[in-house]
């Protein structure tokens, strides 16, 4: 349900505004947006290519080394 809403809500939106809205939910530092944020993840990681989800895993693990 949560996944279908966030869908609707940014179904019509240009690029710009999803960008707006990634990082003021990332900027934010409120682990509310996490299920929003994960449903961009989820629709971004099904588009993505193989060598995409590498690189990103790769961030991944480096943000992960950094948080430490």
């Amino acid at each position: 349900m949560i996944r279908q809403h966030i869908i609707e809500n940014f179904k019509n939106d240009d690029v710009n505004s999803i960008m707006e809205a990634i990082t003021s939910s990332v900027n934010d530092q409120d682990e509310v947006v996490l299920p929003g944020l994960g449903v961009f993840f989820k629709l971004f990681w099904n588009e993505a290519d193989d060598d995409v989800k590498k690189k990103i895993a790769e961030l991944v693990r480096k943000g992960l080394d950094q948080a430490s």
